[in-house]
């Protein structure tokens, strides 16, 4: 009787446990996200609206910054500048993982672990050392120009690929390709092989399998990836000092940087954070009402 009523009584408490909810179970990871994410942003966004008087931050409120971001063309070519990079970046890289985590998820049967380490293995480096690998590659001396000479191509090295938009976008492209390339290995290995060999029996060709097929049941990875890289684009500025530097290369991630390092103008580099952050929220949105923040699941 005492081994049945301790058996049951610690039932009733694991009963207890069950029951918390799934409030109960965000508690811990909500807290957490609050304190050491939440929190410190917001504390970050108020500042856009304080101002700077000498070295000393006044936190009297005001518009002041936010008028100069509206006011000031720079700021605003810098964003389009930077806007439309990160959307080149992001649709060069649909069109060069797309048959590559195809060609993984469902044409590989052997040493599949070892391909996706390959796509994997370049994170395992640093981002600089990534980034100084292409500028030894499209330097005047790199390894491109030696090769664009040596084949006769051109009869001196092409001085365009580094410190650039097009070096800047190259790199973009290389750097951030793996975060397109996993959400959509990971969806396209889900979709079932039973869909294409039905289309291909009812006689469809590569290009009606893909259009109705392949591509609607892949989008929730392809938008993942597309917020993943369209993202971190928009607020690197470690690319744009390496690769870029040149008048006409500026992202707006490298002018929030100065502002709250060489100008130490925090409040006007927390305005600048605002249209970014604007950006980026809008396509998370639509990211998330395609269902790319979802389970992901075909079908």
């Amino acid at each position: 009787m005492a081994i049945a009523a301790a058996v049951q009584a610690s039932s009733l408490k694991g009963a207890g446990r069950l029951n918390l909810g799934p409030l109960g179970l965000l508690a811990a990871p909500m807290a957490w996200m609050s304190f050491f994410y939440l929190a410190p942003l917001a504390l970050l966004l108020v500042h856009a609206f304080w101002s700077v008087d000498y070295l000393t931050i006044d936190r009297t409120f005001t518009l002041a910054n936010i008028q100069t971001v509206i006011d000031n063309p720079l700021y605003r070519t810098v964003l389009v500048r930077t806007f439309l990079i990160a959307a080149a970046v992001t649709l060069t890289d649909i069109v060069l993982a797309f048959p590559i985590a195809f060609y993984i998820a469902k044409r590989v049967t052997r040493h599949r672990e070892l391909l996706l380490m390959l796509v994997v293995f370049p994170l395992w480096s640093s981002y600089l050392v990534r980034a100084f690998a292409w500028k030894t590659i499209l330097g005047t001396n790199g390894i491109l120009n030696s090769f664009l000479l040596t084949t006769g191509i051109v009869n001196e090295p092409v001085s365009a690929f580094l410190y650039s938009k097009t070096g800047m976008y190259i790199t973009f492209c290389q750097v951030w390709l793996p975060f397109m390339i996993l959400p959509l290995f990971t969806i396209l290995d889900r979709m079932p092989s039973s869909l294409l060999e039905a289309a291909s029996d009812l006689g469809g060709n590569w290009w009606q399998t893909f259009r109705r097929i392949i591509l609607p049941l892949s989008l929730p990875g392809l938008l993942a990836g597309s917020l993943s890289v369209f993202s971190l684009t928009m607020g690197d500025y470690i690319t744009p000092s390496l690769i870029g530097g040149s008048p006409g290369t500026e992202l707006i991630g490298g002018i929030i940087a100065d502002q709250f390092g060489i100008a130490n103008n925090w409040p006007l580099g927390a305005a600048l954070i605002l249209p970014v952050l604007a950006i980026v929220s809008v396509f998370l949105l639509l990211a998330n009402r395609a269902g790319a923040l979802g389970r992901g699941e075909p079908g």
